[in-house]
């Protein structure tokens, strides 16, 4: 048995020592007559072979651009000219004995470091392997080619055929006041959001230093031994002896000093374990192997049986000795401890959680999180939070992440652009999605043509009286092809239509790759084809065309599937927004500000009526709208009519919202109507340079940097204003309040395009 997983090892070194001295290999390693059996393996054998590669590979970074224009509300899609990267800067990947796995979920970042398996098995013919390792090869991000290629049309003039927010529903104002136009994030910048807690508080990167652990090793640890033991110790490490174990003296016995060089030992010779022992009335720390030198050295020196058996040739057992030179050298530098299971590697008293304040400008949550993720190489799955944020803004949130010490955590600082980490803290759980009470923005409303009476009666209106509860834009795409009408097909199980919705060509924005797939899928049907055309086969479409290649055009329900279960919800929720957008609107139409008999209100968490009795003993803050469910109830009025007219129309039956397969059938939810903001202030600032910054961020204030003076007049005002909402609201329909005016990207692009002009 240790025989054959030797034979493998040798296999597996060769492949190694062959990256150094490929003119050594005497045969393909795919040749090897049986594959290795999955359960001999080591697990972690293939985190071997990852930081082999790290060691020979030069980590570059990566140049990433970033758009100047595009206009995006809170969590949107980025349209083409913001898809267009940030920069990341040079960095190697931090090495550490916490959470080395390797395996994390790709993202569209194309990150520095990235891991690639070296190959000994068998060669895969069929197809669906060879598109999930297509998968694997491509570059995560944007082609060359897709940011190279010229676009015909200007961003402007593609989201004309864009959404406005007429076609989702939005269509009322709860407000009197005369409306104003106003740029809205003219720069991410101007759209700042932070996390509220579930405590109550406002999440602000303030404090980047690590926190003191009585755990963690002190300085002395790096001078407490001697030259003549740190080369016994290592000696013993690398099996360069006959010794099992190492005896060092402890000259002032205390038992300070006993835990330093306890620390010592452990922390700069990954893979020993040590004990005290009493010897002749002397206290010595002797270090020995943790997993007893007999397997060790079975695993770093194979037997010659096993070499000659396998390879035969002089030549392989010279890259042998390389390879072993190479596992030498890379344990020397302390990069190697995953060969070498610690039992105690985190301590018990430390909580499992490092929790800390993530700062991120113009990304995603998720996407912040595979950037973070493959950076540590770990699982995107090991970190926590409590809601995603906006792309295009400055966000701050709280994250969790399992055993990565806020050491680790903090040189990540050195390593990225755009990113900030601080505030750390060690704690016993992680967080949940929607634990947070809300989130607070700064926003800045850019060339406002308002005057300061009537940015005061908007403002004063939205404190007192606050806006409509709708889903903002971003919750239905930005193309021609809504969400909402994927969705819909979806619940009406018309899955040649979703296929269609999702795969046909439409006018707006895109990246060039995608189009020429959605024309070659339009001209010839075919998956594999159209998937060819993709450098980026993570998006919906390439994960929706390797599924057809897979399971075939005549099982679209299970090469749907192979689509992310998240985004595939998202579909059917974006036409659940779309019916209560309508709804509301209807809603207020019909009876406008003031609760009447039949709405309905949340006592707990239960929905119930209002009773004509009732009526004055509640306000239009307390009433809320079902989205469309199995497990809700409609209000006792004219809308309880609409709502089934609407599902009716789209061939849906409200009595009976479930569906065949059970991922798809909607239970509905209740959400308020109307939102009254927190903690809202304002103020107009004028302004010369449309490109500074109007405030200061959480990173500015680190740095030091004095906050913005205004003078009194200026060629441009600017409406800059504060306040909180709870999770779940957009604050695009709360600057919408205030304009008047419609926040569609395909709106605020032309607004935008003509100022510049």
């Amino acid at each position: 048995m240790l025989g054959r997983s030797c034979s493998w090892l040798v296999r597996e070194t060769l492949a190694a020592a062959t990256l150094l001295h490929p003119e050594h290999c005497t045969q393909p390693l795919a040749a090897r007559s049986t594959p290795r059996p999955r359960s001999r393996a080591p697990g972690f054998l293939k985190c071997v072979l990852g930081v082999l590669k790290m060691e020979m590979t030069e980590m570059t970074g990566v140049s990433l651009k970033r758009g100047s224009h595009a206009v995006e509300d809170n969590d949107s899609l980025a349209p083409a000219e913001e898809a267009k990267r940030q920069k990341v800067s040079e960095c190697c990947l931090t090495k550490s004995q916490d959470g080395l796995e390797n395996n994390s979920t790709p993202s569209c970042e194309n990150v520095p470091g990235r891991p690639e398996a070296v190959s000994a098995g068998k060669s895969i013919n069929n197809s669906d392997a060879q598109l999930e390792e297509e998968e694997e090869e491509e570059e995560d991000g944007f082609s060359e080619e897709g940011d190279e290629e010229e676009e015909t049309e200007s961003f402007a003039d593609m989201m004309k055929h864009g959404l406005t927010e007429l076609d989702v529903g939005i269509t009322k104002f709860v407000s009197s006041h005369q409306g104003f136009s106003g740029i809205l994030k003219e720069r991410y910048s101007d759209f700042v959001v932070h996390e509220i807690g579930k405590d109550g508080r406002i999440s602000h990167l303030d404090d980047l230093s690590i926190p003191v652990d009585e755990e963690d090793p002190s300085e002395d640890v790096f001078t407490v031994l001697t030259a003549e033991e740190k080369q016994r110790l290592e000696e013993l490490q690398l099996f360069v002896n006959k010794e099992t174990s190492v005896a060092i003296e402890v000259v002032e016995d205390t038992k300070e000093k006993r835990t330093i060089i306890h620390q010592a030992i452990k922390s700069l010779f990954p893979g020993l374990e040590t004990k005290t022992e009493d010897r002749e009335g002397k206290k010595y720390i002797v270090a020995y192997h943790a997993a007893g030198k007999k397997a060790l050295a079975s695993l770093l020196c194979c037997s010659e049986k096993d070499v000659d058996h396998d390879t035969p040739s002089k030549k392989v057992n010279n890259i042998i000795s390389d390879a072993k030179a190479i596992l030498q050298n890379v344990c020397l530098r302390g990069t190697l401890c995953l060969l070498y299971p610690r039992k105690h590697s985190w301590p018990k008293s430390r909580g499992s959680y490092c929790h800390f304040v993530l700062y991120k400008e113009n990304k995603d949550t998720m996407d912040a999180i595979n950037v973070l993720s493959k950076y540590l190489r770990v699982k995107p799955n090991i970190f926590s939070y409590m809601g995603t944020k906006d792309k295009r803004a400055i966000t701050v949130q709280e994250i969790a992440v399992l055993k990565i010490t806020a050491q680790r955590l903090a040189h990540l600082n050195k390593c990225l652009m755009n990113f900030k980490l601080g505030n750390f803290s060690y704690q016993k759980h992680p967080l949940k999605l929607g634990e947070l009470q809300g989130n607070h923005f700064t926003v800045v409303l850019r060339n406002i043509t308002g005057t300061d009476d009537q940015v005061q009666q908007a403002m004063n209106s939205l404190k007192e009286i606050g806006f409509i509860n709708y889903y903002g834009m971003q919750r239905f795409g930005t193309t021609a092809v809504p969400t909402y009408q994927v969705g819909r097909a979806i619940l009406q199980n018309s899955w040649a239509e979703v296929m269609d919705l999702i795969l046909k060509p439409r006018s707006g924005a895109e990246k060039g790759y995608l189009v020429k797939c959605r024309e070659e899928w339009a001209k010839t049907k075919d998956p594999a084809a159209a998937l060819r055309k993709l450098p980026v086969k993570r998006c919906v479409e390439g994960q929706l065309l390797r599924g057809l290649s897979k399971y075939g055009m005549k099982n679209i329900v299970s090469a749907f599937g192979i689509i992310p279960r998240n985004n595939r919800l998202m579909y059917i929720h974006s036409y659940q927004s779309y019916v209560w957008n309508n709804m509301v609107s209807k809603r207020i139409e019909e009876y406008g500000l003031k609760p009447v008999a039949g709405d309905l209100v949340l006592k707990g968490a239960t929905a119930t009526y209002i009773e004509e009795e009732d009526v004055n003993n509640y306000s239009i803050h307390d009433v809320v709208m079902p989205l469309p469910g199995f497990d809700v109830i409609y209000p006792k009025h004219k809308i309880s009519e609409a709502y089934r007219e609407m599902l009716t129309a789209d061939n849906l039956d409200i009595d009976n919202m479930r569906h065949k397969i059970r991922d798809y059938s909607l239970s509905g939810a209740y959400r308020k109507i109307i939102i009254r903001p927190q903690n809202v202030s304002w103020e107009v600032v004028a302004y010369d340079d449309p490109k500074i910054p109007l405030f200061n961020t959480d990173v500015d204030n680190l740095e030091g940097k004095p906050p913005p003076v205004f003078a009194s007049e200026g060629k441009y005002r600017a409406l800059k204003m504060d306040f909180s909402l709870p999770p779940s609201t957009y604050a695009t329909m709360a600057i919408r309040e205030v304009l008047k005016m419609d926040t569609s990207i395909k709106n605020q692009t032309q607004l935008n395009t003509t100022w510049l002009r």
